[in-house]
């Protein structure tokens, strides 16, 4: 697809992708962050909007509102009311700060492997983590519930959840948020629902559910955060939003936002609304030429029988065992043979590398070819 195929210079345009790995034949396949350009209407919008010549205070417009509503509906079946939401333009990760903070209980659940600031967060809010690990079913990653209601404690009002799973690429059925809710309104457990990756579904037998539409009781005790950073390749942007149906929960996180996170920046609030109106069609396109890529890794991986990645229903982002390689340090091991990858042990298993095949094709059979010679190097060691 001549769209996302082009390979684009992202050299000297301050690129914390690219700049990691400066002046190196290091290929980056770390950080959640494409090498596609953004949708043409969105650059369009903005070239218009900065033709304007004025950037002072911007108010959040109804019509930008209206834009997240409509597409959330047409695409999730889920009807949100326009107060509900509550808009960041610090990002996803600052309001799971917030959320950490405004938790009553002194202990908040996560599941293990996890993007690293899913611990970050509870920490900075001087917090527990009870950890409740992911586990193998039927070839994909997901939530034994027996373990996680085992696991909660007194203190536990907070269980922070990432659906789709990152960085397992997980989508949960409604079975199983329909258990998850169970349990968490059972305990009087609220959840932070990082949903960030749910228009990146893969699978064309998965759909993202929003936990927070099941019922209008576990609507009442979840606070779900959207972007449309990862999906439309804005993240530079900063622009994120907080959906919470409870007024006094979102009372309580309007409180703790006020004079620390910012609100979403002019040109952030043009890429935002025309993002969900108008590029529709090139989301579809990149959902099939991701998924071809997918199928790339995947094929690599089952071919090499050192490797291990279970199915995965969704994101651009891989998560490869490479355990019976024995490596002490898999990160730094592909790093020698020209390939950025992400670090297991900060998202909780070391034994793991997260690969980013948001990029060009031709970039990641390049990646895939090293990562081969790195392995055939290492059976030898090992034979």
């Amino acid at each position: 697809m001549e769209l996302f195929d082009k390979i684009i210079d992202r050299s000297n345009t301050y690129s914390i992708k690219w700049e990691k790995y400066k002046s190196s034949d290091i290929l980056p396949m770390w950080v959640a962050d494409m090498d596609f350009k953004s949708p043409q209407p969105i650059i369009d919008a903005l070239q218009k909007r900065v033709s304007h010549g004025i950037f002072g205070y911007t108010i959040m417009d109804q019509d930008t509102i209206n834009s997240v509503k409509n597409f959330i509906k047409n695409n999730y079946n889920w009807d949100i009311k326009s107060e509900w939401i509550v808009w960041n333009g610090c990002g996803v990760v600052s309001s799971m700060n917030v959320v950490s903070k405004i938790t009553k209980g002194d202990d908040i659940l996560i599941n293990t492997p996890i993007y690293p600031h899913f611990k970050k967060a509870p920490q900075n809010a001087s917090k527990n983590i009870v950890e409740v690990p992911m586990v193998e079913k039927e070839n994909r990653w997901t939530i034994d519930f027996n373990m996680f209601e085992k696991k909660i404690t007194k203190e536990c009002k907070l269980f922070m959840f990432c659906n789709p799973y990152n960085p397992g690429g997980t989508v949960f059925r409604r079975d199983e948020l329909e258990k998850l809710s169970k349990i968490c309104l059972k305990y009087d457990i609220t959840i932070c629902s990082d949903e960030i990756h749910a228009d990146l579904i893969l699978n064309p037998n998965a759909s993202h559910i929003p936990i927070a539409s099941l019922s209008e009781q576990i609507a009442n005790k979840t606070i779900t955060l959207l972007a449309p950073s990862k999906t439309f390749n804005i993240a530079g942007l900063q622009s994120s939003l907080a959906i919470i149906p409870n007024r006094d929960l979102r009372r309580e996180f309007q409180k703790e936002m006020k004079d620390i996170c910012c609100g979403v920046n002019l040109l952030a609030i043009e890429a935002t609304r025309v993002a969900y109106e108008s590029c529709e069609e090139w989301l579809e396109k990149l959902r099939l030429y991701l998924k071809e890529n997918l199928e790339l890794v995947q094929n690599f991986v089952n071919q090499n029988k050192s490797l291990k990645l279970l199915n995965q229903d969704a994101t651009f982002l891989a998560w490869i065992d490479v355990s019976k390689l024995k490596l002490n340090d898999p990160y730094e091991y592909f790093l020698n043979y020209g390939v950025g990858l992400s670090s297991g042990e900060p998202f909780g298993d070391k034994n793991f590398l997260r690969l980013n095949f948001g990029t060009q094709r031709s970039r990641l059979k390049e990646a895939l070819k090293r990562m081969e010679n790195a392995i055939d190097a290492r059976e030898k060691e090992l034979s």
